[in-house]
């Protein structure tokens, strides 16, 4: 499911269902001010009792997380990592000490799934529901520039659903609790990777003798909307019998090209991992499933 953001309004009023931030960072500080911004004004809580000063919109730190959640109906927690998360959920003075009827806790920090279910029984105990939610990109948080990655139950998204609409440009509900945090590690794999990918890459063309920069030009000439990076994984999506019939090609193109590229680098002294990883699981990378006969 992928909502849109509403309109950002200018009415200073809280409306319901009252939104609290806890963690004011980059994206908690970012949440909060796209939040005030559209009229959603936010209880929110930091460590640091200045660090809602110079955020527009937002009103001072309150004096715990037990006040955001006894004034929230929706807590969104940004915090750094999952020890943070604990402390804010289950300390004495923490969210779920502040619990009341109908509260829904967002868990915005990029944590092990795991956690997620942990923090998630902690909560139930308590009668609070847990969404976990990833998001990006993160320097986009204060321009109602977020894509959230939910993962919960039906009845727990569509209540904190109006809250999410209010901060980000597209909420992806994508399945039951622990999917939405399972996707958003798996968007991270693909950014980490990328970079590596790029590090290789612009070390083979450095050790080539040319500049980097050439490396960028082409890549953004020839796919500027990076139409690419998915195009193998939706013919694996798709299952054609077409597409099946592509792969010995573009496996033999692949192990072509690869060799060279291993060449290029043994010729150059330079070490590439990746390539060798990518050239040894070729036949799997391209491998296509054969869709069941409905």
């Amino acid at each position: 499911m992928s909502v849109q953001t509403h309109s950002a309004t200018t009415d200073p009023v809280r409306i319901a269902p009252r939104a609290g931030v806890i963690g004011l960072g980059m994206i908690g500080g970012g949440v909060a001010v796209s939040l005030a911004r559209s009229g959603r004004i936010p209880v929110v809580y930091d460590i640091r009792p200045d660090a809602a000063d110079d955020l527009l919109g937002v009103p001072p730190v309150a004096a715990s997380p037990v006040d955001v959640a006894r004034d929230s109906d929706v807590v969104l927690v940004a915090v750094v990592d999952a020890a943070q998360a604990r402390t804010v959920l289950c300390a004495d003075d923490g969210v779920l000490a502040g619990a009341h009827p109908g509260l829904v806790v967002v868990l915005l920090s990029t944590v092990a799934v795991p956690v997620v279910h942990e923090l998630a029984r902690e909560c139930s105990a308590k009668g609070v529901e847990l969404l976990d939610c990833g998001v990006t990109p993160g320097d986009q948080a204060a321009n109602n520039g977020l894509v959230a990655i939910l993962g919960g139950n039906d009845d727990a998204v569509r209540a904190a659903m109006p809250v999410l609409v209010d901060f980000a440009k597209e909420v992806v509900h994508c399945g039951p609790l622990g999917a939405g945090m399972a996707t958003k590690i798996a968007r991270n794999v693909i950014t980490y990777g990328t970079w590596r990918a790029v590090h290789e890459a612009a070390g083979l063309v450095d050790a080539a003798g040319v500049a980097p920069e050439r490396l960028i030009e082409v890549v953004q000439a020839a796919d500027p909307e990076g139409a690419t990076l998915f195009s193998w994984l939706r013919n694996q999506i798709a299952a054609q019998p077409d597409t099946r019939a592509l792969v010995p090609q573009v496996r033999r193109l692949m192990d072509k090209d690869l060799a060279a590229a291993q060449e290029l680098a043994a010729d150059c002294g330079v070490v590439v991992p990746l390539v060798d990883a990518t050239r040894s699981n070729g036949a799997e990378t391209l491998e296509i499933p054969v869709k069941e006969q409905s």
